[in-house]
């Protein structure tokens, strides 16, 4: 029986001890609370730390940056444009005693955070816009962008802009949450998109537009493809006409120098003229008769003196 006490009060001193040790780990911070009231300092250093065993319970909170990833809501912007924004967030708890003593926990954080978050994007794009809420800058056009509009309405300019936007929001969203144990280190626009009835007339604007660039471009390809054509008839027919006009006098050249043998030869002797007389008559007979050709010669013509001074 003795023995049996005694393994009884070695394992309640066991868990006594047990109980009264703790460890958190580098992305860890406690507080210690004692019948629900927060106890001495908060515990943001690792390592092996003591409490009462049995009236004291350790509470556990993260020391790393937390996610809020906000619900794509209908907003409406200054210039009564429906749009959906997309909104995402980082933050961290920096006072677990002031965190635990507010919101207990993350989820009662992430439901603060909503109204904090959505409210203050609300009031941001209904003070603003549409035009400052998509655009970040006043950037100078892209080429095909400055004849997007004749009026040139595409790229008004702007005062505020998308960024100046998001400070704004996440520097009063920073006010709201000083006093709540945790600070929010950032927050973005993840989409801004307009409702699908307006988003469909967009498209259906930016098509027709960029149709009638198209059209555009398309004419004056053709205009200067019918220029660069003309261009080439107009110096085709220059250089066919430059090669008819020396093709021209190179015949004519070589004509006379035909003529010039002809005459030296017609003047040299009898023979020679007699000789040139029977080659222009050949030359003569080739061009105006063929094979099927019947000829009629007249016993007093050049023609038949030739044939019959040949046997």
């Amino acid at each position: 029986m003795a023995r049996v006490l005694t393994v009884l009060v070695v394992l309640a001193a066991l868990v006594v001890v047990l109980g009264g040790i703790y460890i958190t780990n580098e992305a860890e911070q406690a507080i210690i609370t004692q019948f629900g009231e927060p106890v001495g300092d908060p515990i943001t250093a690792p390592g092996l730390h003591f409490k009462l065993p049995l009236l004291q319970v350790v509470h556990r909170f993260d020391k790393r940056f937390l996610e809020w990833d906000g619900e794509p809501n209908q907003l409406t912007t200054k210039d009564k444009r429906f749009i959906f924004v997309d909104t995402l967030a980082r933050w961290r708890i920096t006072d677990p005693l002031l965190y635990f003593q507010r919101l207990q926990d993350e989820r009662r954080a992430q439901s603060r955070l909503d109204d904090i978050l959505d409210g203050e994007t609300r009031n941001a794009i209904a003070n603003h816009e549409l035009v400052e809420v998509v655009r970040t800058s006043n950037r100078e056009p892209a080429q095909d962008e400055s004849s997007f509009s004749e009026d040139q309405t595409l790229l008004d300019p702007i005062e505020v802009g998308r960024e100046k936007i998001r400070l704004e929001i996440l520097g009063k969203a920073q006010a709201r949450t000083g006093d709540l144990g945790i600070e929010i280190l950032d927050l973005q626009f993840k989409r801004i998109n307009y409702v699908e009835d307006v988003r469909e007339k967009v498209y259906q604007r930016m098509i027709a537009e960029r149709v009638r660039i198209a059209d555009r471009y398309r004419s004056e390809g053709e205009g200067e493809a019918a220029r660069i054509s003309g261009e080439r008839e107009r110096e085709l027919k220059r250089i066919e006409s430059e090669a008819y006009r020396t093709a021209q006098e190179i015949v004519g050249r070589a004509d006379a120098a035909a003529t010039e043998i002809y005459a030296k030869a017609y003047d040299q002797s009898a023979d020679a003229r007699q000789f040139y007389e029977f080659l222009k008559s050949m030359e003569t007979l080739r061009s105006t008769a063929s094979a099927d050709t019947s000829v009629v010669l007249s016993t007093e013509g050049e023609f038949y003196s030739f044939l019959k001074s040949s046997q």
